[in-house]
């Protein structure tokens, strides 16, 4: 480990987290009010959610379009990123779109011929879950492989175990999808950053969307870590002050097996909405509910749980269910580019955040003219805001070794640091359930935090 001085705290860090979240309009531009045309088919308990939005499926902004110049500075030290993603534990689905987001980035900045004159080495490991001592076995391998920033982890109760190891070591590290609010006030020396935007954000759109459905009531089964409680208390929030109560909250550990007295308890407080916020274990969740009667249309994931099931369930399981991610819908051309490097990705839940991380990190290396992580650390707000807007790693590139300051804008959306390392802007998409329980984009909502 290195023996670092202690930084000096982050302006964001020194006071109590004070957000407000703004929701300004869907992706079309329209109102989350409902409206008197095109609602879907009303669910039981009265909930008509509005009709989906057209989403659209347009590229993003142009690359480069250029030869990328050389860098006027280069290094002895080639920057050296390691993944810490989920291949096992209960959030394994996770880990092919965010390992696949990582390997594109990768892939585009060497194809540009790297950073500071050398190509960026790429190492994965296994974050494992918090049931296991996985992450801390691969967050010392990664470490002792001289990694400048690490890429994870997905699940926020694991980057608990790992962060004061990680930045403690003057190492970045960056996750794609921890949502859980406590990381916004972590003494983390200014090493700790995130794509994904903080519960408080989720929770606000899931709270409102309910309300919006129509539900008055609603019950909910949550994860016992840092993630479910953190979500839950804003989903609480955001719907009881729009005017709808929590009629039941049934907590569950990491590790359970056995669901049937949540489910049991939350059914006999009659809610019109149940918010399921929960890993892979909605597996065994949604047929206990299922088989006493709850509709598909009266559950609302989350970005823990919204996942591909149609080999988990019988067709028309999950139709008309909804759930929550955050970040924009992944667009096509960006699709096709992920399924080059995975063919057999099917969910591309977080791939942009991670896509987005490892471009960032590139970049503020460059900016820093460093692969040192706490020099890179010190570039990473500053691309990200308050420059000429650019979309990859050779255009923003290109720019740079110009003279130029940027504003990386990537593939998860607007992307803005706060002086705590959080996005301070962006979109939570909202999906809905077919027939073969797979779940399609309905609509996006857009917050500041």
């Amino acid at each position: 480990m290195i023996s670092l001085p202690q930084a000096a705290p982050r302006v964001a860090k020194l006071t109590a987290l004070s957000i407000g979240v703004a929701l300004l309009a869907t992706a079309c531009g329209g109102s989350t009010t409902p409206s008197s045309t095109g609602s879907t088919t009303p669910a039981a308990s009265g909930i008509a959610c509005p009709a989906p939005s057209a989403t659209g499926s347009a590229t993003t902004g142009a690359g480069a379009g250029g030869t990328v110049p050389a860098s006027t500075t280069t290094t002895d030290t080639p920057l050296k990123i390691g993944s810490l993603l989920p291949t096992t534990g209960s959030l394994a689905f996770l880990g092919p779109p965010e390992i696949a987001g990582v390997n594109l980035g990768i892939k585009e900045v060497n194809d540009a011929g790297g950073v500071l004159g050398k190509p960026v080495e790429v190492i994965h490991r296994d974050s494992g879950d918090t049931k296991t001592d996985i992450a801390t076995q691969s967050t010392t391998a990664l470490l002792g492989s001289g990694v400048s920033a690490i890429i994870g982890a997905a699940s926020s109760g694991v980057s608990k175990t790992v962060i004061n190891q990680i930045t403690g070591a003057g190492v970045i590290q960056f996750s794609p999808a921890n949502t859980s609010p406590d990381f916004t006030t972590w003494d983390d020396k200014g090493l700790y950053w995130r794509t994904a935007p903080s519960d408080v954000l989720q929770g606000k759109v899931l709270g409102n969307y309910m309300a919006t459905c129509g539900a008055q009531t609603v019950g909910m089964i949550v994860l016992n870590d840092a993630y479910g409680t953190g979500l839950a208390k804003n989903v609480k929030s955001a719907f009881e002050a729009a005017g709808g109560k929590v009629v039941a909250e049934e907590l569950f550990n990491e590790g359970d097996s056995q669901f049937s007295s949540q489910v049991d308890k939350v059914i006999a407080a009659k809610p019109d909405a149940i918010a399921l916020i929960t890993f892979d274990q909605a597996k065994s969740i949604v047929p206990l509910m299922t088989g006493k009667g709850i509709k598909a249309t009266q559950m609302f994931l989350v970005d823990g749980n919204t996942s591909d099931y149609s080999k988990d369930f019988q067709a028309g399981t999950l139709k008309g269910a909804q759930g929550t991610i955050p970040g924009t819908f992944a667009k096509d051309d960006f699709k096709k580019k992920l399924l080059a490097i995975d063919p057999a990705l099917k969910d591309y839940s977080y791939a942009g955040e991670s896509y987005d991380a490892v471009n960032l990190v590139a970049l503020a290396a460059e900016a820093a003219k460093s692969t040192k992580g706490t020099d890179v650390a010190k570039q990473l707000k500053a691309v990200s805001e308050a420059g000429e807007k650019c979309t990859d790693f050779p255009s923003c590139v290109t720019l740079l070794r110009n003279g130029k300051d940027i504003d990386y804008d990537g593939q998860s959306g607007p992307v803005s640091f706060s002086e705590a390392g959080d996005p301070t802007e962006a979109y939570i998409g909202i999906y809905e359930y077919q027939d073969d329980n797979t779940y399609k984009p309905s609509k996006e909502e857009f917050g500041k935090l």
